[in-house]
């Protein structure tokens, strides 16, 4: 069976010996770290799902290879109720999670390589496929986690690569031999790569003749020789090293999104896990094909999960503070699910309009234009919402003391009296839900939504690209008993 248990990645973790650093120090153990274990336990808790009878029946399926059941994360969408099912599962992860599963962005690169892989093999008769679909196997067959890594520093967005300063700010094949390739450069956002099994990495965008060395894609395994792993730190991880209750930290198990920049520094990757390496042509075709998914999931999936929590944890304050008939109250509720019910909306229409993207290929993807609608809705949607459950829980989100407090023999009388405020709930249960909202609408979250799967003006120049104005310029000329304007005439 290829569904592994919990215990079997956490062994695997405890042999992993990656380089990483946080805060100026080397994280010498990630599943006892406070803040990299968070992601070991967002990972531990996908296959906790795929051993549950309920959950698992949305978070498994089986292998197009073998037929055996698998990981969703380890799986390639064969067809709209394929994708159905993965935005379930982003849906299903976000809620449960509050943060990423980390299986995510490496779940979408695979089907994004089954596709082009097959495109390229079909077009130039390269051997990518095969060698990617061993890898797959290999992935499917261990229930390896996945991890995917696409976004580069890169240097100054008005030269051309050839004017930098520095090559390596984009990753770059440096030498290759009988044996395989070497590659120099970094990529960076790249979300929980450091408790993964793998990481495929993909080209940054779409790349011309003469740019070739860039246009590369592979699998390298966990801390390869060469790969260094710098965390992201913050405030939230500030608090988290410091500590020792950790319901003051809001969403106490997974903790916020934990990303890393991933130093490349001549990482060495054998043929047999190169899929992509000098063919110009199709990086950007690949890159489009992963955006293509991962802006339906990320968007009308994921974000939609996590509001659920969001609104869960305003609704809860609404009731401890007797507000339940309060219309403006209520308004503000109705206003956070329909906007969250309409990028869902967005999101399973995308899905259920999918199609084959190469033909051939036994690989599907949404419908382009309904998934960047729904990223692109989801980014300011979101910041309303936290807007909105900021105003219901009111200034005390912001201003709330340590739960602490509770213990203190000096102040508990206070604090359970005045953080109760005459509620039928414990002063404690107020504290931890407020907490939470903290975690939400004063955290990260804001900008994460905003920028994961590309900011906002990506999604726009996709919409401006898919949009058909032709047909509907036709509707209104019926309509308005014109004809079609003619031609223009030279000269």
């Amino acid at each position: 069976m290829a569904v592994k248990s919990p215990e079997a990645y956490r062994q695997r973790v405890k042999a992993m010996t990656p380089r990483v650093f946080m805060d100026g120090k080397r994280v010498e153990d990630i599943a006892a770290h406070p803040v990299t274990r968070t992601v070991v336990e967002a990972n531990l808790a996908s296959y906790e799902w795929a051993q549950d009878p309920e959950a698992g029946k949305l978070l498994t399926r089986p292998s197009h290879l073998t037929g055996e059941p698998c990981n969703l994360y380890t799986t390639l969408n064969r067809s709209p109720e394929d994708l159905v099912q993965r935005a379930a599962a982003g849906l299903y992860a976000a809620s449960n999670l509050g943060t990423c599963i980390y299986r995510c962005v490496g779940a979408d690169a695979l089907n994004a390589l089954a596709a082009t892989t097959f495109e390229v093999d079909r077009d130039l008769g390269t051997g990518y496929h095969a060698r990617f679909l061993d890898f797959l196997r290999l992935v499917q067959e261990e229930d390896l986690s996945v991890a995917g890594a696409m976004t580069e520093p890169r240097g100054p967005r008005d030269r051309k690569i050839s004017e930098w300063t520095d090559p390596d700010l984009s990753l770059r094949v440096v030498e290759q031999n009988e044996r395989g390739i070497v590659v120099n450069g970094a990529k960076i956002n790249i979300s929980g790569a450091y408790a993964c099994d793998w990481t495929l990495v993909m080209p940054s965008g779409a790349w011309r003749p003469g740019e070739e060395p860039y246009a590369v894609a592979f699998a390298v395994p966990n801390g390869a020789e060469g790969m260094v792993y710098v965390c992201q730190y913050g405030p939230h991880a500030a608090e988290r090293l410091l500590a020792d209750d950790p319901w003051e930290l809001g969403n106490p198990r997974f903790g916020q999104r934990e990303t890393s920049l991933v130093v490349f520094d001549h990482v060495f990757v054998p043929w047999e896990r190169v899929f992509l390496c000098s063919e110009t042509k199709y990086a950007g075709r690949l890159v489009a094909r992963f955006a293509q998914l991962h802006r339906m999931v990320c968007g009308g999936s994921c974000k939609v999960g996590f509001g659920r929590v969001l609104v869960g944890a305003a609704r809860l304050i609404q009731e401890y503070k007797g507000l339940e008939h309060a219309p403006h109250v209520n308004d503000q509720m109705t206003e956070m699910v329909t906007l969250l019910e309409t990028v869902r909306a967005c999101s399973k229409a995308a899905a259920l309009e999918g199609k084959e993207e190469v033909p051939g290929s036994g690989v599907w993807f949404p419908n382009d234009l309904l998934g960047n609608v729904s990223k692109l809705n989801v980014c300011t949607a979101f910041w309303r919402l936290m807007a909105l459950a900021g105003d219901i829980g009111g200034g005390v989100v912001v201003t709330l003391p340590s739960l602490k407090e509770l213990k203190n023999p000096e102040t508990r009388a206070y604090v359970e009296k005045f953080y109760g405020f005459g509620s039928d709930a414990s002063a404690e249960r107020i504290m931890k839900v407020t907490k939470l909202l903290q975690h939400w609408t004063a955290g990260l979250h804001g900008v994460g939504t905003w920028h994961g799967a590309g900011p906002v003006q990506a999604q726009k120049i996709m919409v401006q690209r898919l949009t058909d104005y032709g047909e509907m310029k036709d509707l209104a000329r019926r309509m308005a008993g014109i004809d079609a304007e003619p031609p223009p005439t030279a000269g």
